[in-house]
């Protein structure tokens, strides 16, 4: 079979084309302009023989095998990698429930505790009061025994 190519165009006229220019009728068919220089005739292309089309397939199917079993083999890594991972978070959120636990344990000793302390501390606020009236009562007291002394040492010079 020979595939011929138009002159003006560069374009290739195959089978369907030779086929399609067949079914004109001579007369409104246009004729390309035959320069035999410019015509150029290939051959057709030969399949390769069977013996290497069934290496050439299986050799392809073991390439495309080791690439799948690749992909394969990472994302089976990649679900191994990420149970790992939800393992290890899981232990550290159990860790931290455990802190959680305790931490709110310990709250609750020190809040009875201060429960307890609570009558204690008001005694000490009452006391803190008491020492502060008297001590305001002892600088008035402070303060008037020195204007009775001034008017004494006073009186005493006249």
């Amino acid at each position: 079979m020979r595939i011929r190519m138009h002159p003006r165009t560069g374009s290739t006229a195959g089978p369907s084309m030779a086929a399609a220019t067949e079914s004109v009728p001579a007369t409104q068919r246009e004729e390309p302009v035959r320069d035999d220089a410019a015509v150029e005739t290939a051959e057709e292309a030969k399949e390769p023989a069977e013996a290497d089309i069934t290496e050439l397939c299986r050799d392809m199917f073991s390439k495309m095998a080791t690439y799948l079993t690749g992909e394969l083999t990472a994302t089976s890594e990649d679900y191994k990698l990420l149970e790992n991972m939800n393992k290890l978070t899981s232990l550290k959120y159990l860790e931290m429930k455990d802190i959680a636990i305790n931490i709110s344990r310990n709250l609750k000793d020190l809040n009875q505790k201060y429960a307890e302390l609570q009558p204690y501390l008001d005694q000490i606020n009452v006391i803190e009061e008491q020492v502060a009236a008297l001590e305001q009562a002892a600088y008035k007291l402070d303060a008037y025994s020195k204007k009775l002394e001034a008017k004494y040492k006073k009186l005493e010079k006249r």
